[in-house]
């Protein structure tokens, strides 16, 4: 396993202890007085955490080795995506207390995982994150902190507090799994805020809450409810809970009863599936309806089939990704009102309360876009939020950009769409310079699709 050069490697688990193994490089001395003042940086709260000053913090300098996982960042974005390098800095990994153990990264078998990046020339801000679906805290280093690090940013990124298809079995009631999320990010962005102050000597000017699919719906709930945390936030793709649907349960079934032959295409597309994405069912009746539906229904909805998925999603790959049989019947409004409590208890209302930007592909297959951006711009609107919240949705976008090496004349990649949403958001807060209104971006007939994207362009 390739290492980076290691300047200065500190771990805390209450006390300091000096921690030294195969993937830690011993000190280098020719970068002592780089690294100085850096080694004092510690997240105040972690249960464990240790600290290692880096040539490169990017994936460049990452990939194969312990500071990242390249592998849990699989189909997230194009093959061709250029990304920045060179950026030298501190990084602390480590985790909050808790209870659950299914992240079993750095050998540590402990949730509430967490990575902050620091770089050596700070802008003065801080970006946060979490992992899209039930990834973990490196899931989007290729995606998001490799810019934001180039820019500048200080970066943080949580797993959650739980991970993989087995999630659902944390917490005691139902949906307390997902509402972890919220408070972890929550969790994470305070010390990370204090971490950077320690670092730094001051703390950020700005902060930004943005994310992927899972990670979306956190920054939407965490400029909701914690808007005196952020300064705004790009949502990518955000899942989109309301207590009474839509939500996952009110398209998710159908698309499980279509692969079991119960449905058919007007069906699909009644439950909001978009004409034109039809290329894509089979890919996702394979990887993705299945599982979801089943794990997010075992979070929310327990009793439905008690025996389905049970203590496990599956021991094989096979037996993840299948469905329940039950679940292509499954309907959500016929469920008892316990069924909603537990959904409500992490349901969005639209109420934000810093600027937000919103990026959907029309063609997203997970998450239809009818029923997800769409209804959530409405929800904005009817809370008196539309001055702060755009729409921006994206021609031939899907909901993973790896997608795009299969059908690269069909589909073009969100990333760079994103990357300019994050610097219109960052323009609109700290110059009050106006994003334009929602819109449809649509696909350029040349050019580098997977490097390039105007969320200002018609």
């Amino acid at each position: 396993m390739r290492t980076p050069r290691t300047v200065t490697l500190l771990a805390t688990a209450f006390v300091a202890l000096t921690v030294s193994g195969p993937h830690l490089a011993s000190a280098a001395t020719e970068d002592v007085a780089r690294c100085a003042g850096q080694v004092h940086a510690r997240v105040p709260g972690a249960a464990f955490q240790q600290t290692a000053c880096l040539d490169d913090l990017t994936t460049k300098g990452l990939a194969g080795t312990a500071y990242t996982d390249m592998t849990d960042q699989a189909g997230l974005t194009a093959k061709a995506t250029q990304n920045p390098s060179g950026v030298p800095g501190i990084q602390i990994d480590g985790y909050f207390r808790d209870g659950s153990h299914t992240n079993t990264t750095h050998g540590w078998n402990h949730d509430s995982q967490f990575v902050i990046r620091m770089p050596e020339h700070w802008n003065g801000g801080l970006v946060v994150t979490a992992s899209p679906g039930n990834r973990k805290q490196y899931s989007t280093d290729t995606a998001i902190s490799d810019r934001a690090l180039a820019q500048g940013y200080a970066y943080a990124a949580t797993d959650k507090g739980n991970t993989g298809p087995d999630f659902y079995r944390d917490g005691k009631r139902a949906g307390d799994a997902v509402a972890e999320w919220n408070e972890r990010t929550t969790q994470l962005t305070r010390a990370a805020k204090k971490a950077v102050a320690l670092r730094y000597g001051h703390s950020p000017r700005r902060t930004y809450m943005t994310g992927i699919s899972n990670a979306g719906y956190l920054t939407r709930w965490q400029l909701e409810n914690h808007p005196e945390l952020y300064d705004g936030g790009v949502d990518w793709e955000g899942v989109l809970w309301t207590t009474d649907g839509p939500n996952l349960f009110t398209t998710l079934p159908t698309a499980v009863a279509y692969g079991q032959g119960k449905a058919d295409a007007d069906d699909m597309y009644a439950a909001g599936f978009a004409r034109g994405s039809e290329f894509l069912w089979p890919y996702h009746q394979k990887a993705y309806w299945g599982l979801t539906q089943k794990v997010y229904r075992a979070e929310f909805d327990p009793s439905y089939d008690p025996d389905c998925p049970g203590d496990s999603a599956g021991s094989t790959l096979d037996e993840m990704l299948a469905p329940c049989a039950s679940d292509g019947s499954y309907r959500y409004a016929d469920r008892p009102e316990p069924v909603r409590r537990a959904v409500s208890r992490v349901a969005l209302t639209g109420r934000v309360g810093k600027p937000l930007l919103t990026l959907q592909g029309d063609l997203d297959t997970l998450l239809p876009i009818a029923t997800d951006a769409d209804v959530y711009a409405r929800m904005a609107d009817d809370q008196g939020r539309g001055r702060l919240h755009r729409t921006y949705r994206i021609q031939d976008g899907t909901h993973t950009d790896g997608l795009y090496d299969t059908y690269p004349d069909r589909l073009r990649p969100i990333l760079p769409c994103y990357r300019d949403a994050f610097d219109t958001l960052t323009r609109w807060v700290e110059h009050g310079t106006k994003p334009p209104a929602d819109h449809t971006v649509r696909r350029p007939a040349s050019g580098d699709v997977v490097n390039s994207c105007s969320v200002s362009a018609p």
